[in-house]
């Protein structure tokens, strides 16, 4: 016998699942090193993509890793004082003080469109620390 319940759990269940499965959680490796950002890759398909982000510099010099979604040039943001304006663009998310050597991982769920990856720890963007990342279909 048929349990109605039971069949109506498992439909809403394979529905709220079937559309999930349609997209791929992605792995995205991230180098910071002195004055860029490195990724193993620079685009990546709609859905959870995880960024893990490794400060590399040399010295002893702290980062952050800052994910905007824009159609601006990544070379092309408005700085202010060494800054760069994160509120005139839709912040997706961020690691913060990232120490010399660490590595932390930000998994975000990324539509399809332009991101623009910063560091934007004061003079950093203007270093060369900033990179376009593409999210397709």
């Amino acid at each position: 016998m048929i349990d109605r319940r039971h069949t109506a759990y498992v439909l809403a269940m394979v529905a709220l699942v079937a559309p999930l499965s349609a997209h791929a959680d992605e792995m995205i490796h991230v180098k910071l090193t002195d004055n860029t950002i490195q990724l193993d890759s620079d685009t990546a398909k709609a859905g959870r993509v995880t960024f893990e982000v490794n400060n590399a510099a040399n010295g002893n010099t702290e980062h952050e890793f800052v994910v905007l979604k824009t159609d601006a040039d990544d070379a092309h943001l408005p700085v202010h004082k060494g800054l760069v304006a994160e509120n005139r663009f839709k912040k997706m998310g961020e690691v913060e003080d990232l120490a010399q050597g660490s590595t932390k991982r930000l998994s975000l769920k990324l539509a399809p469109g332009r991101y623009v990856l910063i560091c934007n720890r004061p003079g950093h963007y203007e270093m060369g620390m900033h990179t376009s990342f593409v999210v397709a279909r």
